[in-house]
C-alpha cells in the first residue's frame, strides 16, 4: 500500500468527531457537475441542519464577475463512498444572494410541481434508465474500440460477457456498489447494445428524490471514471452510423395507475403526453434529434406513438401492465443528457395537472 492510498483510507473517527461534507451542484452548462468540500464539527443526517455555502459563479458560467457569489442550499444527503465513515455527499441547488433560484437551478421548479397537493397525492414513482458511454481519455472514441477503427457490428454486446464484448466492467461494477453504499436506490446495471455503452437504473424513487438520486449517481460515476482515467460521455449519439444512441428511458406511474382500473388512467396520461409531444422533446436533452431517428429502437422525433412491448415507440407499455390492467409505462424519448429534475416534473405536470 502506498503512502497516498494509506492516507486516503484513513479512518477519521479514530481521532476526531469532525466529518467531511462534499457539496455537489450543477454547473453552468446544466450538465457539468461541480463540488467542493468543507469540514463539519460533527456528523449530520438532515440537510436542513447543514450550513448554506457559496461559490464563484463567474467560474462556472452562472454569474458575472462583478457579482459572482452564488448560494448553495443543501437538499439531500448521501453517504460518501470515497471517504466513507460518517462523511457525506450533499446534493445542493443554487440561488442568488437575494434568494432567487438561478436559471440553471431546475430543482426549484421541479420541487414546486412535486409539492403541489394533487401531485403529492398521486405519489409519482420513477425508474430512470441512464445509458452512458465510456470514452478513451485522450481521444473522442469509445474504450475498447481501435483508435480510428470499429469493432464488429452490434449484436453480441448487449448484456454480453467476454473481453471482446464487455469493456471496462470494473468501472461499471465499482459504480454499482458505490451507489448502493451511498444510499441510492440503484436497481441494476447492464451492458448496452453499442460496445462501451452501459446502463444503470435508479428507482423506484418518489418525486423529487428521483432527480436527486440520479444526479448523485452521475457524480459518483464521474469520480470513478476520473480515477480510472476514462471519460464519461452522456452524448445521445456518441458515434454516428449504425450504432445505438444513448437515452434515459423514464418509467413512471402514479397511485391511480398502480390501483385497479389503472390501465385507463395510463392511456389517458399517454394521450396527454402525445398532445404535448413537441414541448417534451424540447426539454428532453440536447442533440436528441441525432438519436431519435426512427431507427435503433427509437421512434422518430417528429412523431408520437405508443404501443405494448414496442421499443420503437415514443412510449412503451409493458406486457405485465397490459395483463394486470394497471402498473406503469416507459417514456423512451428522454436523451442520456437530460436533466432528471426537468423530465420527471414535466411528466407529472402534464399527466396530473395539465388540463387539455
Amino acid at each position: 500500500m502506498t503512502i497516498i492510498s494509506d492516507l486516503i483510507n484513513l479512518n477519521l473517527s479514530d481521532v476526531t468527531d469532525k466529518v467531511i461534507a462534499e457539496y455537489v451542484w450543477i454547473g453552468g452548462s446544466g450538465l457539468d457537475l461541480r463540488s467542493k468540500a468543507r469540514t463539519l464539527p460533527e456528523p449530520v443526517n438532515d440537510p436542513s441542519k447543514l450550513p448554506k455555502w457559496n461559490y464563484d459563479g463567474s467560474s462556472t458560467g452562472q454569474a458575472p464577475g462583478q457579482d459572482s457569489e452564488v448560494i448553495l442550499c443543501p437538499q439531500a444527503i448521501f453517504r460518501d463512498p470515497f471517504r466513507r465513515g460518517e462523511n457525506i455527499l450533499v446534493m445542493c441547488d443554487a440561488y442568488t444572494p437575494a434568494g432567487e433560484p438561478i436559471p440553471t437551478n431546475k430543482r426549484h421548479g421541479a420541487a414546486q410541481i412535486f409539492n403541489n397537493p394533487e401531485v403529492a397525492a398521486e405519489e409519482p414513482w420513477y425508474g430512470i434508465e441512464q445509458e452512458y458511454t465510456l470514452m478513451q481519455k485522450e481521444v473522442n472514441w469509445p474504450v475498447g474500440w481501435p483508435v480510428g477503427g470499429y469493432p464488429g457490428p452490434q449484436g453480441p454486446y448487449y448484456c454480453g460477457v467476454g473481453a471482446d464484448k464487455a469493456f471496462a466492467r470494473d468501472v461499471v461494477d465499482s459504480h454499482y456498489k458505490a451507489c448502493l453504499y451511498a444510499g441510492i436506490n440503484i436497481s441494476g446495471v447492464n451492458g448496452e447494445v453499442m460496445p462501451a455503452q452501459w446502463e444503470f437504473q435508479v428507482g423506484p424513487a418518489v418525486g423529487i428524490t428521483a432527480g436527486d438520486q440520479l444526479w448523485i449517481a452521475r457524480y459518483i460515476l464521474e469520480r470513478i471514471t476520473e480515477a480510472a482515467c476514462v471519460r464519461l460521455s452522456l452524448d445521445p449519439k456518441p458515434v454516428t452510423g449504425d450504432w445505438n444512441g444513448a437515452g434515459a428511458h423514464t418509467n413512471y406511474s402514479t397511485k391511480s395507475m398502480r390501483n385497479d382500473g389503472g390501465y385507463e388512467v395510463i392511456k389517458t396520461a399517454i394521450e396527454k403526453l402525445g398532445k404535448r409531444h413537441s414541448e417534451h422533446i424540447a426539454a428532453y436533452g440536447e442533440g436528441n434529434e441525432r438519436r431519435l431517428t426512427g431507427k435503433h429502437e427509437t421512434a422518430n422525433i417528429k412523431t408520437f406513438l405508443w404501443g405494448v412491448a414496442n421499443r420503437g415507440a415514443s412510449v412503451r407499455v409493458g406486457r405485465d401492465t397490459e395483463k394486470e390492467r394497471k402498473g406503469y409505462f416507459e417514456d423512451r424519448r428522454p436523451a442520456s443528457n437530460m436533466d432528471p429534475y426537468v423530465v420527471t416534473s414535466m411528466i407529472a405536470e402534464t399527466t396530473i395537472l395539465w388540463k387539455p
